[in-house]
């Protein structure tokens, strides 16, 4: 009987333990998990709804999903694709609905179920919780197949000491932004479709932002933290970041404030907003504008400042926050250790890695959950042909 060991019961090991059950019952299945319980960070993800994918619309590139790791997803979504995510969890009693923000959750709306789903689905793997791997080295003495799940590497490391693994140093990504600005953080609670940069760099995500009371937050703050993760760590998270808060062009923007101003010449700025009106009465006094003027007292300076803020509402970055449900690493097993279409060591026969321990992260909305799907179901696969 060919045996198969996986270290980590989360979303990657245990879609992986459940693809062997399926296809190959004979085979043995035994789960290393270290913590208390299996798929613990999946039971709480989005919100405790499990984002389960995304339906990809409007993304033009794999790599504006995926930041890090395109090549390799460019594969694994060919062997197993978002279609087949949905399919998967639907047959086996999880029927799912897709929101408008394009992002998969079970209908139900409980992350518990997708969990309950895949414990049923491993039916006949020995799962051993509290189970540390101190030594890849030592579990491929005792088992045909070692495939490692576990998760980013900011801890657990030590397990690839012997092994000749380039191994890329983990940095957090998917996470607000502190900024110490009061006229903005009063603002907490406003949410504005917008687009958020880092001046003199081309990272750049839109989307909802959400105000805070420490800074921003929401998806477009997310995606920018996702592209610019290593940029930011080796800034130590001091930056500056540059809202457009109509994320429109510059001469989009020009153009509308003439018209607001062609057809509202007496009234002031003020009671003709733009945006939301709290949000619109800081923007004008930080353009440094009266807050009684006048749209025909607005002059060309005074349309150029309005514009300036508008495009580019420049704020100091003093750290980061942790956004614990969606908190991810970029960093990893190096891809260049690996056979992108199979997941298996260059230099290992056997050894196997999925998920989020190889270098590979992506923007929130479901495509890092998908990831870890694709990539278990690729190494469970490569597992079976081998066979």
């Amino acid at each position: 009987m060919k045996t198969v060991a996986i270290i980590g019961a989360g979303a990657a090991g245990c879609f992986c333990a459940a693809e062997l059950r399926r296809m190959a019952p004979d085979v043995a299945v035994t789960v290393f998990e270290a913590g208390p319980r299996p798929m613990a960070k999946l039971a709480i993800t989005g919100g405790g709804r499990c984002n389960l994918t995304n339906d990809f619309e409007g993304i033009r590139s794999l790599s504006d999903a995926y930041p890090r790791g395109e090549r390799v997803m460019k594969r694994a979504l060919k062997a197993f694709s978002n279609d087949d995510t949905i399919r998967w969890f639907t047959e086996r009693g999880v029927p799912c609905t897709l929101q408008e923000d394009h992002c998969w959750f079970p209908c139900s709306q409980d992350a518990m179920d997708v969990v309950r789903c895949l414990l049923s689905a491993m039916d006949g793997a020995d799962i051993r919780l509290g189970t540390p791997v101190s030594s890849i080295k030592e579990l491929q003495d005792s088992f045909d197949y070692v495939v490692v799940t576990t998760g980013g590497m900011s801890r657990g490391a030590s397990m690839f000491e012997g092994l000749d693994l380039e191994i890329v140093p983990p940095v957090p990504s998917l996470f607000t932004l502190n900024i110490p600005d009061k006229s903005l953080t009063a603002l907490m609670g406003l949410v504005v479709d917008a687009s958020i940069s880092i001046p003199g760099t081309a990272f750049k995500a839109d989307g909802p932002l959400l105000i805070t009371d420490w800074g921003v937050s929401g998806p477009a703050t997310l995606k920018l933290s996702s592209y610019a993760a290593r940029y930011l760590a080796e800034c130590q998270y001091k930056a500056s970041v540059a809202i457009n808060w109509l994320d429109r062009s510059e001469n989009e923007v020009r153009e509308m404030l003439k018209e607001s101003a062609s057809h509202n010449p007496q009234k002031q700025i003020s009671n003709t907003p733009l945006l939301q009106q709290r949000l619109w009465e800081h923007i004008i006094s930080k353009a440094g504008l009266r807050r009684d003027i006048r749209w025909a007292e607005l002059g060309s300076k005074g349309l150029n400042r309005l514009t300036a803020v508008l495009t580019q509402d420049s704020y100091p970055v003093s750290g980061k926050g942790k956004f614990k449900e969606e908190f991810v690493t970029a960093g990893g097993i190096g891809l260049s250790n690996i056979d992108l279409s199979t997941l298996e060591s260059k230099k290992y026969p056997g050894l196997l890695f999925a998920g989020e321990v190889l270098d590979i992260d992506a923007i929130t909305g479901g495509f890092n959950l998908q990831a870890a799907w694709s990539t278990g179901y690729v190494c469970a696969h490569s597992i079976l042909n081998s066979l």
